[in-house]
C-alpha cells in the first residue's frame, strides 16, 4: 500500500483523515479526492432545498453550490470522526451508532438525540418487517 493512503488534510482547524480507495487510479493512490467523489449530487442537493421553499421560490446555481460544498463538508467531517474512532476500537464498518457519537462528540448534540430516537425506531421496524417475512415465508411453504 501506498505512504499517503491515510492523508491527512487541516482545514479551517479541523482535521480530517481521508482514506484513497486501492484502485489502479493514480489519483487515488496519491491521496487526492476527485470532486465528483467528495460532494453530493447538486441535482439532490437542490431537490431537498425546493422541498422546504415554497413553490414559486426559486434558487440561485451558486446557492446550490453553496450548500453542496457545506453540506459535504458537514458529512465528511462527522464521518471523519466516526471513522476515527472505529479505527481506535479495530473495527472497519462504521455504524448509525457511530455516527450518533460523532454528532454528540462535535457539539450537534441537537441533531444526534434525534437521528439516535430515529435509528432506533428504524432498527425495531426492520426487525418486525423481518419477522413478519420470516413468517410469511413459513406459512408458503407449509
Amino acid at each position: 500500500m501506498s505512504e499517503n493512503m491515510g492523508k491527512v488534510s487541516e482545514r479551517e482547524g479541523f482535521k480530517y483523515n481521508f482514506t484513497a480507495a486501492t484502485t489502479s487510479d493514480s489519483s487515488a493512490q496519491d491521496g487526492v479526492i476527485k470532486e465528483q467523489d467528495r460532494l453530493l449530487p447538486i441535482a439532490n442537493v437542490g431537490r431537498i432545498m425546493k422541498q422546504i421553499l415554497p413553490p414559486n421560490a426559486k434558487i440561485s446555481k451558486e446557492a446550490k453550490e453553496t450548500m453542496q460544498e457545506c453540506v459535504s463538508e458537514f458529512i465528511s467531517f462527522v464521518t471523519g470522526e466516526a471513522s476515527d474512532k472505529c479505527h481506535k476500537e479495530k473495527r472497519k464498518t462504521v455504524n448509525g451508532d457511530d455516527i450518533c457519537w460523532a454528532l454528540a462528540t462535535l457539539g450537534f448534540d441537537d441533531y444526534a438525540e434525534p437521528l439516535k430516537r430515529y435509528l432506533h425506531k428504524y432498527r425495531e421496524l426492520e426487525g418486525e418487517r423481518a419477522n413478519q417475512n420470516k413468517a410469511n415465508n413459513t406459512y408458503q411453504t407449509i
